[in-house]
């Protein structure tokens, strides 16, 4: 594995959370800061979930997937042990050594510590996957909306000719809708679905970062730039939806 960018044990509060739940089976308060939101609260046993507690976009993409599977930004690696247990070939990749460490502890056979977007893999498993899993609004690491089509053609590469990228994501929209219809959107402005984090968990506090949610007309704009058709296979219940996305056809 090339060297990238990771996130060391001293800035990593999610690994942090993660690993302690996977050890002892309790965690702290994972909170989640924002300049642009009031301070929010990740629980950390939701990372654990069951497919039983997943919601419905969850369930869908688990029931697509096939072939060999690569689960980006597999975190806790709930996603991962499902599709494992089901016999197919997964790989799970975290760019958080402490994540990665509760994986191999939960008894994923392939996980690998990187940044899917900087990082260069070694040998056979780094190409040729089936499916290409981005989960828990996937788009999220693009960063910004100008970081999502570098990020497509990067994960693309990866597929086979009839591979397939799942992924879901938000539109946030509806967070500036007036009462008449209208919305308070500066279109002149950043993309409303650009976000910046901070996670903090007991004394560890993570670096701010940005964060995607891409509603699904720029999703398929940045597609079909980067030669990728896509399509909705599945929408939730709070602007939520999840995309197929594919190499077109030559």
């Amino acid at each position: 594995m090339a060297k990238g960018t990771h996130i060391s044990a001293l800035h990593d509060p999610m690994g942090s959370a993660i690993l302690e739940y996977q050890k002892t089976g309790k965690a702290a308060k994972l909170r989640v800061l924002s300049s642009q939101f009031e301070e929010d609260e990740i629980p950390v046993a939701h990372l654990f979930r069951s497919e039983e507690d997943m919601p419905e976009l969850e369930k869908t993409a688990l029931s697509m997937a096939r072939g060999r599977v690569l689960d980006i930004g597999a975190g806790a690696g709930c996603h991962s042990i499902i599709l494992q247990e089901r016999g197919l070939e997964v790989t799970a990749v975290d760019i958080s050594p402490l994540s990665c460490e509760a994986m191999k502890m939960r008894g994923l056979r392939d996980v690998r510590c990187m940044d899917i977007l900087s990082d260069e893999g070694e040998g056979p498993w780094y190409h040729s996957f089936d499916t290409i899993l981005m989960l828990m609004n996937g788009t999220g690491i693009a960063g910004k909306a100008e970081g999502l089509k570098p990020m497509l053609r990067k994960v693309s590469e990866l597929l086979t000719p009839d591979g397939c990228i799942l992924i879901d994501s938000s539109d946030l929209q509806y967070l500036y809708l007036n009462e008449d219809g209208s919305f308070d959107i500066d279109l002149c402005g950043a993309y409303y679905g650009e976000v910046d984090y901070r996670m903090v968990y007991r004394n560890v506090k993570g670096k701010p970062f940005d964060w995607l949610y891409a509603d699904y007309s720029l999703l398929a704009t940045a597609c079909g730039k980067c030669g990728l058709k896509s399509e909705i296979v599945a929408e939730g219940d709070h602007y939520d939806y999840l995309a197929k996305i594919q190499l077109s056809s030559k």
